[in-house]
């Protein structure tokens, strides 16, 4: 997905990471610690993305998950940080022996 911010800045952020880092409580847990890695996302696609408001959009994924709403703040987040957290899960994902 490519996203443009007022600022100038471009990210472009695959499908897979903006799932693995969804906002919801599904991926998020209720409180630190209670990440839940996501595994098996490499090919995973977005069927829709609906607006929320003028400050967010909810993509509904095709492995079913809809539930995440992406803030602007956050999508921004994601860019800025976008190799340090890809490089984070994919020692993650090695650690735990899965499978993107």
């Amino acid at each position: 997905m490519e996203i443009a911010f007022d600022d100038g800045r471009i990210f472009r952020l695959p499908y897979e990471y903006l799932r693995v880092f969804s906002p919801s409580a599904e991926v998020r847990g209720h409180g630190p610690g209670q990440e839940v890695l996501q595994v098996g996302k490499k090919d995973i696609g977005i069927r829709q993305v609906e607006p929320v408001g003028s400050y967010a959009i909810q993509p509904t994924f095709s492995d079913g998950h809809a539930t995440g709403i992406y803030s602007r703040e956050y999508l921004y987040q994601l860019g800025v940080e976008h190799e340090t957290r890809r490089s984070a899960y994919l020692k993650q994902i090695e650690a735990s022996g899965a499978s993107r």
